[in-house]
């Protein structure tokens, strides 16, 4: 901390940033990506080292028991949220609460918005609230581990309260209530929380990026996930798997080949999504669109990775000429003129 002070003065234009993030920590558990959710120190690293290059000073805070005092004692001018939190379907609005009851601004959206799209029944059912088409859905507990449901087979079931494909496996479809039965057993007795089934879309899987506030929301063109022939069951899945061995499963496609006019209707549909939980700054929005065309709202992650090389979101901005360097520092910009910081107006 003595180090941190004592570097040499900013320049006019430059912040004192602090990284808040949650790290892998490789602990042992019964389930494969308990901690998918998390980043690798490299991925903060690379964020830390984007920042730094247009003159700013970077410190580097894990969000544990001690991010309270730390903020205490620390000078921020913003901070770079990239932490999901712990524990609870409420634990990515963790860390933005704290920062708000310390008064300090951070990219990224707000604790409501990160609670709510976290919770995707939640989220769908608002969204489809707006005329937005999403799949029909049923939710599950271990209060209620089971009800017929009058979904349409094949149905996939995720965890409701989950990130980065976690509890999405390679069986995660099922064609039969009593292999919905059994699949709900089992993820309830893995992950803690509801499980959702909604009913699965055959066809082709996009996802689209955006960054920005308000009319400057920029939306990047659509990216498909190609399903490699002779990898993949019968159902195509983008599990916890698939992203792990994505060069063995899938290839990428962005800008995708789709028409004007479907290009058009998944952007301008994700840009309504976005305004609608209240995003900021940056988001990463899942669509399918089905065998007959029609394009259907999967969910949301207003927190998205930013692992270069890896996450989908900084392989779409690059697909649209953005270099990591440009996209890091794009979402700070969009944050410091959403909340119309000054340099050294904290101080």
């Amino acid at each position: 901390m003595d180090d941190f002070e004592s570097e040499i003065p900013l320049s006019d234009n430059a912040f004192v940033i602090g990284v808040i993030y949650n790290l892998k920590k490789g602990i042992m558990s019964s389930i494969p990506d308990a901690e998918a959710e998390y980043d690798s120190i490299d991925t903060v690293h690379a964020i830390k080292v984007a920042l730094e290059k247009r003159g700013h000073r970077v410190v580097l805070l894990e969000a544990d028991e001690t991010l309270p005092e730390k903020l205490r004692q620390i000078h921020l001018d913003i901070a770079f949220n990239i932490a999901e939190g712990h524990n609870g379907r409420g634990r990515e609005g963790q860390i933005p609460a704290i920062l708000n009851f310390f008064n300090i601004p951070f990219t990224g959206s707000d604790e409501t918005t990160l609670c709510l799209a976290l919770d995707k029944a939640l989220t769908k059912r608002l969204v489809s609230s707006c005329h937005i088409r999403t799949p029909k859905y049923a939710l599950f507990n271990s209060e209620n581990p089971y009800h017929p449901v009058s979904l349409k087979y094949p149905v996939i079931l995720k965890p409701n309260a989950e990130g980065s494909s976690k509890g999405i496996s390679d069986v995660s479809v099922v064609n039969t209530s009593r292999e919905l039965r059994n699949l709900i057993k089992r993820n309830l007795y893995l992950y803690s929380g509801s499980m959702l089934a909604e009913e699965y879309i055959e066809g082709r899987e996009f996802t689209v990026g955006l960054l920005g506030n308000g009319n400057e929301v920029r939306v990047f063109p659509p990216m498909e996930i190609i399903y490699k022939k002779g990898t993949q069951d019968k159902y195509h899945v983008y599990s916890y798997n698939v992203k792990q061995n994505y060069k063995e499963y899938v290839s990428y496609e962005c800008p995708a080949s789709l028409t004007r006019e479907k290009e058009a209707e998944m952007c301008n549909t994700a840009k309504k999504i976005f305004n609608i939980l209240g995003c900021r700054d940056f988001s990463r929005i899942d669509f399918r669109m089905s065998e007959d065309g029609k394009i259907y709202f999967i969910e949301i992650n207003p927190l998205p990775g930013l692992a270069p090389g890896y996450s989908d979101y900084p392989m779409i901005a690059e697909s649209s000429g953005i270099c990591y360097t440009e996209l890091v520092n794009g979402i700070l910009d969009a944050a410091i003129k959403r909340t119309g910081l000054k340099a050294g107006e904290r101080s």
